[in-house]
């Protein structure tokens, strides 16, 4: 049984969101809380463990962009060669509010977790300080961990603009001669 095109873009964007949350997560959980003050002539430099930290946190954003990616398309594609008109998806009021709500916790999600990430790393790569009393302080913590969740509420947002695409769809093509095709609701396409 072959899924239908709109179940496997909203399986590729839930798999996006959930790998998003899961390697943000991650990274929050392996971040030190500080690095070792080592005091110099003049200055502290900070040494920090080895994490995977800024690593985590970058891969969590790009499958956090991947999904957005995911979902916007799987608002927007045709389905089975059949268009709905732009006009008439973004008319239907839910879905237009929903797809706002989703590019909005969408930036807000990705853009704490690139924060957080770059915060880190611009932690690790200035390492050296002039002020004797200087704590060798990681990123803030809880952040990542707080994107994490945007990013997951995202990607749930996407997935509720597609349900309410395929609605719309159906909608369409029953008040304009058809049946909406293989397009969702689990149907199989032909």
């Amino acid at each position: 049984m072959a899924l239908s095109q709109s179940t496997q873009l909203g399986l590729a964007t839930a798999l996006f969101g959930v790998l998003s949350f899961v390697l943000a997560v991650l990274a929050e959980l392996k971040k030190p809380p500080y690095g070792t003050p080592v005091q110099g002539r003049d200055v502290v430099v900070c040494r920090f463990p080895s994490d995977p930290t800024v690593a985590l946190g970058a891969l969590s954003a790009l499958a956090a962009a991947c999904s957005a990616a995911l979902g916007a398309l799987a608002v927007f594609f045709p389905y089975g060669g059949r268009h709905v008109p732009r006009k008439v998806l973004l008319g239907h009021t839910p879905l237009y509010v929903f797809l706002h709500i989703a590019v909005g916790v969408t930036v807000s999600g990705a853009g704490l977790t690139v924060w957080a990430t770059a915060s880190e790393a611009v932690h690790h790569v200035r390492n050296v300080h002039r002020d004797p009393a200087y704590a060798c302080p990681t990123a803030e913590s809880g952040v990542l961990g707080g994107a994490a969740f945007l990013n997951l509420d995202a990607m749930l947002f996407w997935i509720v603009c597609l349900m309410l695409v395929c609605n719309v769809r159906e909608d369409y093509f029953d008040e304009h001669g058809g049946d909406g095709g293989g397009d969702g609701g689990g149907v199989e396409e032909k």
